[in-house]
């Protein structure tokens, strides 16, 4: 595999030998975190931790409906001017302002909005070649007027937040960006590969290509890409789909050069990820999501700490839970039947996460073989190899014909069902000595078996009606498309037909929603074609960029051969 040499990865030493990943890389991060080891989430102390942040968030009653809206608001004058206005105000009232006290010193010194503006697509398309491909009329309107979306998702970073950063929780990426929707109005990082996505399928390569560098601009300044574009994101990162993005993009427009330019940045992601996120299960090495910082989550404040009440190690696991994009999810409750107090995200070995991280590994050889660096590619191909074996060896069950989520401390498959479960197909990290075929013949022998997947509204996040929202009764874009795409991958026969059920049923509801309501939601309700869905810390949000991004790839792939209506 590598040489016994070491290169610096990420302010630690990244050991490199010839044999497993488990010999080169053995630290292991320990789940009990003591609040003095830990750093705040960010640096400001406005946005990220402190009195002010505390006692805005924390107000009897509330200021705000949503603790996110407090943090994405500027400050109308400097940080330090700021926060002497408030020491003033906590001064005067013995630490115990009013609740009329504290929203006039909010409303002197915070304001919404002014840190983005409306942004041109100067490569956006009324008409993309595409929508020829689409037989059915209805559904190439329905293409066509997600087409029209694009340009009204689009901002760019106000010159005044460049100048002025300190005031802004908005991190001032240099491009512009197509945002999720809703309360969502930022870069956020794996919303972004179906985003891209679209983005591609409508004839837009330079506005994928600008989204991509702001990830890559994200990774040189922290080493990874933040679940977001806010300052207080910059403790977690999210699912690792950069590679994928890159892949997209180079394939659709085979630009070499600028994959040059930019290969060391999408390996100190990746170096990042095992420098970080490694834990041993059983002698394989594979990650989990592990997310510590001091506190609660700055725009989850408040309802970190009523579920958390100051203990630092269920901080993190709520953090963790936000890096994995599930939040949150009875998928990480240590019993599936208990509740967000009990979530133990950390010491669980994700089926998803090691198969996009296995995905985005070779993708990383493919480049360094595309540029005619066959040490490298030879490098990461290895290391592709090694976490292949692992997801075989850790999280396959062959009793099942599925792969499951693992307990990192039991080494025990936890046996639900979660769409997830089919992510290697998607990323195509199997064993090495497994068939494409005959594996996704037991796939779809699990799933068809199943009865989330026989749902009109589409396939479930889970099987627990446990009131999160990534769980019953709540259909998600991104989990449909890696279930269809991921079954039409595996070269079976009956795994494709149930990937085209399930593309037919997903576009049918997501078409009756859009007739309904003229908008697309980032969730949708499984057991009512096209009605939104519910639960978590927020309300439902409209847009919306990856349930966009996978309508077109849907109809894209399918174009020729789907109906708006049933027969």
């Amino acid at each position: 595999m590598f040489s016994k040499s070491k290169c610096f990865v990420g302010g630690q030493i990244w050991s490199q030998t010839t044999r497993r990943i488990t010999k080169w890389l053995k630290e292991v991060k320990s789940s009990t975190i003591r609040e003095t080891q830990l750093q705040p989430t960010c640096s400001s102390p406005v946005y990220c931790y402190g009195p002010l942040l505390h006692t805005v968030q924390t107000a009897e009653p509330k200021l705000f409906k949503d603790s996110k809206t407090f943090v994405d608001m500027r400050m109308i004058h400097s940080q330090s001017e700021t926060l002497d206005t408030f020491n003033k105000l906590m001064e005067k009232t013995e630490g115990k302002p009013s609740h009329e006290e504290l929203k006039q010193f909010v409303n002197k010194n915070f304001e919404s909005g002014n840190e983005l503006e409306n942004a041109t697509l100067s490569d956006w398309k009324e008409n993309p070649k595409f929508l020829e491909k689409i037989k059915d009329p209805v559904l190439r309107q329905f293409a066509s007027d997600l087409n029209q979306i694009w340009p009204g998702l689009a901002r760019q970073i106000r010159p005044h937040v460049i100048e002025n950063p300190t005031q802004y929780s908005i991190e001032p990426v240099p491009n512009k960006f197509v945002v999720p929707g809703g309360r969502f109005m930022e870069p956020y990082y794996w919303d972004s590969y179906w985003i891209i996505s679209g983005l591609l399928i409508c004839e837009m390569p330079d506005t994928a290509r600008g989204v991509i560098e702001n990830f890559l601009w994200f990774v040189e300044k922290y080493g990874f890409v933040p679940n977001g574009g806010r300052v207080y994101y910059a403790e977690r990162s999210q699912p690792p789909l950069l590679a994928s993005m890159v892949d997209l993009y180079i394939k659709y427009t085979n630009d070499t050069k600028w994959l040059k330019d930019n290969i060391d940045t999408l390996e100190k992601e990746l170096k990042y990820w095992l420098n970080v996120h490694t834990v041993d299960v059983n002698g394989n090495t594979l990650l989990r999501y592990y997310a510590p910082s001091a506190g609660p989550r700055p725009e989850s404040y408040r309802e970190d700490l009523e579920t958390a009440k100051g203990n630092q190690a269920l901080y993190t696991e709520l953090k963790s839970g936000a890096e994995s994009g599930w939040d949150f999810s009875s998928r990480w409750f240590a019993d599936t039947d208990g509740s967000l107090n009990s979530i133990q995200v950390t010491n669980i070995v994700p089926v998803d996460l090691n198969a996009f991280y296995c995905g985005a590994v070779e993708h990383i050889s493919n480049f360094y073989s595309i540029l005619g660096n066959d040490k490298k590619s030879a490098e990461w191909k290895n290391i592709r190899d090694e976490f292949r074996e692992s997801i075989y060896k850790v999280l396959w069950s062959e009793e099942d014909g599925i792969w499951f989520d693992v307990n990192i401390t039991t080494g025990e498959k936890r046996k639900q069902f979660y769409p997830s479960n089919v992510s290697p197909l998607w990323t195509k990290c199997i064993g090495q000595n497994q068939n494409m075929v005959e594996v996704g013949d037991r796939v779809a022998k699990y799933v068809s078996q199943s009865d989330m997947f026989y749902y009109p509204g589409g396939i479930p996040t889970s099987s627990n009606r446990a009131g999160e929202q990534w769980d019953f009764p709540n259909a998600w874009p991104p989990l449909q498309g890696i279930m269809v795409e991921g079954l039409a991958n595996s070269e079976s026969q009956m795994a494709q037909q149930l990937s085209f059920n399930l593309t037919e049923r997903w576009v049918r509801s997501n078409l009756r929603g859009f007739r309904d309501t003229n908008e697309m939601f980032e969730k949708y309700d499984c057991e009512v074609p096209g009605r939104y869905g519910g639960g978590g810390e927020y309300v439902v949000q409209s847009g919306f960029g990856w349930t966009n991004g996978v309508i077109l790839e849907m109809l894209n792939a399918h174009g020729d051969e789907l109906t708006a209506d049933e027969d």
